[in-house]
C-alpha cells in the first residue's frame, strides 16, 4: 500500500465505527484527507481496533513522522553539561522519553486538529496511545493529580516512552502554589524516568499556552527544577528544554547563557 491508500483506508474504517459519520464523504485533496484523519483520530474514543488497522496505522504513522524529519538526541550539542535547548517539533525527536503537558483525564485532546501539545504526541503515537492511558486510569480511580507523572510507551513516536503530566492552570494572578506545583511536575518526571533507566528525557513548555503560566516564569522554575534535581540526586539524566515558539527560544537561550 502506498502512503495515500493506508490514510484512505484509515479514514474508512474509522468512519464505519459510527453510524453519525456516514454522510462524511473522504476529501480527495491530500490535506484535507490528513485533516480528516487527524480529526477521527482526536475525537475516537479508545475502543478496541482490528490488528490490521494496527498494522496499518503504524506504518502509516511511522512514515509521516520519518517525512517531516526525526531529529536524533545525538545530534544535538548541549548548551550546559547534560542540558539541551531545542526548537522544534517535540513529536520528531528521537530520545529516551518526552513529556507530555496532559489534563486530569489524561485521555489526550478530544477537539479535532487541535493545537496542543498533548493532541500532536496522541495524533503521532496512535490509538494505542489513548487506550493504554484509559486502562491506566481506570486502573486508578480517580483524576491524575496536578503535578504527579505517568508513564507509557511512546508506540510510533520515534522516542521510547511519554511522561505525561498535569500542570498548574494559572487563572488570574499567579501564585506560589501555582509555582510549586508546576515544580513539582518537573520533579515527579524525572523521579519517574530515573525508576525506569530513562536516560535522555524531553520537557515540553509545561503549562504554558492553553493553562496560561507565564512563559519567562515557566522557564525559570522549569530550569531550577532541573538543576535542583540533578544536584541533589546526582543525576547523569540528559535533559532537554523543548520549545516551539521564538519566543521561549529566547527566554531559554538568556535563562542557559
Amino acid at each position: 500500500m502506498k502512503q495515500a491508500e493506508k490514510r484512505e483506508y484509515l479514514i474508512t474504517e474509522l468512519l464505519k465505527e459510527s453510524p453519525e459519520y456516514e454522510s462524511i464523504k473522504t476529501p480527495t485533496n491530500e490535506t484535507e484527507q490528513k485533516n480528516l484523519l487527524r480529526s477521527l483520530f482526536n475525537i475516537r474514543m479508545p475502543l478496541s481496533v482490528s490488528d490490521d488497522f494496527i498494522a496499518i496505522q503504524d506504518e502509516y504513522l511511522r512514515e509521516e513522522t520519518r517525512l517531516k524529519g526525526i531529529t536524533s538526541l545525538d545530534d544535538l550539542e548541549p548548551i550546559q553539561p547534560d542540558i539541551y535547548l531545542w526548537q522544534g517539533d517535540i513529536t520528531t525527536l528521537a530520545c529516551d522519553a518526552i513529556v507530555n503537558a496532559a489534563n486530569s483525564e489524561m485521555l489526550g485532546c478530544f477537539c479535532p486538529c487541535h493545537g496542543c501539545i498533548d493532541n500532536a504526541i496522541h495524533t503521532f503515537a496512535g490509538v494505542q496511545l489513548r487506550l493504554k492511558c484509559a486502562e491506566i486510569m481506570k486502573k486508578q480511580g480517580h483524576k491524575e493529580e496536578t503535578g504527579k507523572a505517568k508513564i507509557t510507551p511512546a508506540y510510533n513516536l520515534p522516542c521510547k516512552y511519554v511522561l505525561h503530566t498535569v500542570g498548574p492552570i494559572v487563572k488570574g494572578r499567579l501564585t506560589k502554589q501555582d509555582c510549586n506545583l508546576l515544580a513539582s511536575c518537573y520533579r515527579s518526571c524525572l523521579e519517574l524516568a530515573e525508576q525506569n533507566s530513562i536516560k535522555s528525557i524531553a520537557f515540553c513548555c509545561i503549562s504554558t499556552g492553553e493553562f496560561h503560566f507565564p512563559n519567562d516564569r515557566a522557564a525559570e522554575i522549569a530550569i531550577k527544577a532541573v538543576k535542583d534535581f540533578k544536584r541533589h540526586s546526582h543525576s547523569k539524566i540528559k535533559v532537554v528544554f523543548n520549545v516551539f515558539k521564538n519566543t521561549d527560544y529566547e527566554i531559554y537561550r538568556e535563562l542557559l547563557g
